[in-house]
């Protein structure tokens, strides 16, 4: 098995930061690149979603630009302490993405040319899991390459 390229879904949560260790142990045995992708959904505010019913163009508010600029620039910080962390002497390329998250793991991936992708799990299940979806089942279904899913233990929380 060669892995020369890994992507790591991170986001700002314990489980994510659980997949980012895992990924970049495996990342420093393989002498790997890594690929820092953070996805954005955006937030929809009800006070503008009115489209022009001439242009069908949707109204931006500088509200939604500057929702925009913070989820940005939280995205940036995010990936930051991740490479602060985990990096060490590794090559690291990094994504920040808006949109549905998972295609934007997959996509990235794509782009990327990763050879695996490493994503967290809330370990979620019955009821919740069907409200609530897995990210990382999706990634798991939707994927081109192999997919590691890093559950975060009891023990470890």
């Amino acid at each position: 098995m060669l892995i020369k390229k890994i992507l790591i879904g991170v986001d700002n949560n314990k489980f994510a930061d659980n997949a980012a260790k895992y990924g970049f142990d495996i990342a420093h045995k393989f002498k790997a690149k890594v690929g820092l992708v953070h996805i954005v959904e955006p937030i929809v505010t009800p006070y503008n979603n009115a489209a022009d019913p001439l242009s069908g163009a949707s109204d931006i508010g500088m509200a939604d630009v500057e929702l925009m600029d913070i989820q940005n620039d939280a995205s940036k910080h995010i990936i930051d302490d991740v490479i602060k962390k985990y990096g060490g002497d590794l090559e690291i390329m990094h994504f920040s993405e808006f949109g549905d998250t998972v295609d934007g793991i997959v996509k990235c991936s794509q782009e990327f040319e990763a050879d695996m992708i490493v994503v967290g799990t809330h370990s979620r299940s019955g009821l919740d899991r069907l409200l609530m979806g897995s990210v990382a089942e999706h990634v798991v279904r939707h994927a081109t390459v192999p997919v590691l899913v890093v559950p975060l233990t009891e023990e470890k929380q």
